[in-house]
């Protein structure tokens, strides 16, 4: 007797429950796509919500005469990505934000740059547009040029709907979008009685880089340089998932030796970053100690991948069907090394950050993220691991080289800045073992395979996990080897939302080290 899986047990209940899934294909074992009708978008995302289902991405491209919405669900590793078709000239679709808040912004984002209504959005406010381009024109239509017509200076966007503060003893304060450090702008309001938090509204996208707009037409090899810049603290896993998702179109399998290559530059990627957060969050409660020994690490790790790879950040690493270049035993040997010192160095360090009780007076406890809120938001990461969301693509949807090893997920429960913290610790320890497995894996062999030019029309979907969580990308090819639509969805899109819950009924000045220690990207989210 044959047990069904998941995707095919929702299918029957949509069946049942009168939604028609026109049709259906699997492009590989962890995948499914639909084409359901739009009047059955929001029962679907009902159904979905029933059936456990998480809400993943979602995004919309122009085909002709009409648009197609996408929307992605994950459950148990494996994804359903679903699609409609809606007419061009009257673009309306039921929202799914009302029973998935972690559609919202991405509606509004789509709504934004495609003008497509979404019915029923509980906040249709716009949210990429920041006047920077006529609200009538919506730049991800075809008919819209990509240098736009902007005014010599784009109008200040102060008419933005804030929610607003009301009662006695309540205040509001403005944060940027311009900060006092380096960081990229993004705005914070605050609503606040004394110095506890009551409120916080978050505004974004003053980055807008036009990336989806840019990426139309460029060649397999351009889009790849072009994912790497999405967020240049992630260029490895979002140059990946572009690939990934590249290659799946074309049909082609990279070679074994390229794929251990990635899951080396993958989670050298990982520990760079986890070093410089633990750092961070402890400079943010004025423990300036470990911020010194933890840059001065990642500053080590970084000399390494300039001198292995060719690139402190390990930019353009990544290339369409494999990577750009090899390792030798005696790269192997220095990558080998570094994880030694890195090993003994935090063996001290950690031992003494875990011993100071001031240290522990400002992160356990601040900072909260329920289990269940971050499951309402769709959080993914270090943010949704650190609140009991037991979830990791390496591990529960793998792909090459993650399926030949035994991967290792840090999971906490406390959901508190404490719990973020030791997740990155964690998930350092684990990415240097993998490191070490993908080595011992590497036999002599080809590092790209052979480009094939995928059919017009042809799409992939690629899946990977990057440092700070699940990344998605969606390429479609158009005519002579060219991109015609290029999405990719950030961990943060999905984990920014959840700093205004997990800032609740903390004091103003714990927020710098709340919003550090759940760090999403800026560039990330703004494309």
């Amino acid at each position: 007797m044959s047990t069904l899986n998941w995707t095919e047990i929702f299918g029957q209940a949509l069946d049942a429950a009168g939604v028609l899934i026109e049709t259906q294909s699997a492009p590989t074992d962890n995948l499914s796509v639909w084409h359901i009708a739009d009047r059955h978008w929001q029962k679907l995302a009902e159904s979905a919500m029933t059936h456990q289902l998480r809400w993943s991405a979602g995004w919309a491209e122009q085909d002709d005469d009409r648009f197609i919405v996408h929307a992605l669900f994950e459950k148990q590793g494996r994804y359903l990505h679903v699609r409609t078709s809606i007419d061009l000239n009257t673009p309306e679709l039921p929202s799914q934000a009302g029973v998935y808040p972690a559609a919202n912004r991405s509606e509004r984002h789509t709504q934004d740059m495609f003008g497509i209504k979404f019915t029923g959005h509980p906040d249709n406010r716009p949210w990429t547009r920041h006047k920077a381009w006529d609200k009538h024109q919506y730049p991800l239509r075809k008919t819209f040029a990509v240098q736009g017509q902007p005014e010599a200076v784009t109008p200040p966007d102060m008419d933005y709907a804030f929610v607003k503060s009301h009662g006695a003893g309540t205040y509001e304060i403005p944060v940027g979008p311009v900060h006092a450090g380096i960081i990229e702008p993004g705005h914070f309001r605050f609503q606040a009685v004394g110095e506890l938090i009551l409120n916080l509204e978050e505004r974004l996208g003053y980055v807008h880089k036009g990336i989806e707009k840019i990426a139309e037409g460029r060649t397999p090899e351009s889009l790849a340089r072009l994912a790497g810049r999405v967020s240049g603290d992630t260029t490895v896993s979002h140059a990946w998932a572009a690939c990934m998702a590249m290659e799946q179109a074309a049909n082609i399998r990279i070679p074994p030796r390229a794929a251990l290559l990635r899951g080396i530059l993958a989670e050298r990627e990982r520990v760079a970053n986890h070093l410089g957060d633990i750092g961070a969050i402890c400079n943010d409660v004025a423990f300036t100690f470990a911020q010194i020994q933890f840059s001065r690490l990642r500053e080590d790790w970084l000399r390494t991948q300039a001198k292995v790879f060719g690139h402190r950040l390990l930019m353009d690493c990544v290339i369409p069907g494999g990577v750009k270049s090899d390792v030798s035993d005696t790269d192997c040997t220095a990558l080998n090394a570094d994880n030694l010192r890195l090993r003994k160095e935090l063996s001290d360090i950690i031992t003494t950050l875990d011993l100071n009780s001031s240290l522990e007076d400002r992160l356990y406890t601040a900072g909260f993220l329920s289990n269940d809120i971050a499951a309402g938001f769709g959080t993914v990461g270090y943010v949704g691991r650190a609140s009991g969301q037991d979830f990791d693509v390496r591990r529960d949807a793998p792909y090459p080289p993650y399926d030949q090893v035994t991967v290792k997920v840090a999971l906490e429960n406390q959901g508190d800045i404490a719990s973020r913290f030791w997740i990155r610790y964690k998930e350092i320890m684990a990415s240097m073992k993998l490191i070490e497995q993908f080595m011992a894996l590497l036999q002599p062999g080809e590092i790209a395979a052979a480009w094939r030019v995928p059919a017009a029309g042809s799409t992939g979907l690629g899946i990977v996990d990057g440092w700070r969580g699940e990344i998605v990308s969606f390429v479609a090819f158009g005519a002579d080897n060219k991109i015609s639509r290029f999405y990719p969805r950030d961990p943060s899109q999905l984990n920014w939302p959840a700093l205004e819950k997990l800032v609740l009924n903390n004091i103003v000045p714990d927020f710098p080290v709340c919003n550090k220690s759940l760090n999403g990207s800026y560039s990330g989210n703004d494309l």
